[in-house]
């Protein structure tokens, strides 16, 4: 699979984005003043983002899913998580071939809960991104 031109790869972040922010938004009237409905949920911190990201992308190529095949920018993540990704993939591979795949879905859980923690979510950008100008 190629890569996108540039503007098309530019665009198809920018439409990500607002798809994002699109399924971020509610559209329920908020609460009356002093009435004790829901609570707002709480946002994903970035440790939490980027565990269940590369968790499950990294499940996903154990697996041989139909969607393991996409490139890093494809799945959504960073450098850093790509690296975790990589390293988690790995041992997986090795752990199945010990203890068989439940174990191998085990391991990659704790091992990309620990580097995401470790890392504070692993959110540092792709060399590929510039500053706005």
């Amino acid at each position: 699979m190629g890569t996108l031109p540039r503007p098309a790869r530019y665009a198809a972040h920018i439409l990500l984005a607002a798809l994002a922010l699109a399924g971020c938004s509610s559209s329920a009237p908020p609460p009356a003043v002093g009435s004790a409905g829901p609570s707002a949920p709480t946002p994903a911190s970035p440790v939490q983002v980027c565990t269940s990201l590369v968790s499950y992308w990294a499940k996903e190529t154990l697996l041989g899913t139909k969607w393991s095949g996409l490139d890093w920018e494809q799945k959504g993540l960073s450098n850093d998580q790509y690296a975790i990704h990589e390293d988690a993939v790995a041992a997986g591979r090795a752990e199945e071939r010990t203890a068989g795949r439940d174990k191998a879905l085990e391991l990659i859980d704790q091992l990309v809960a620990q580097r995401c923690a470790e890392q504070g979510g692993a959110t540092r950008s792709s060399e590929n991104w510039r500053p706005p100008v």
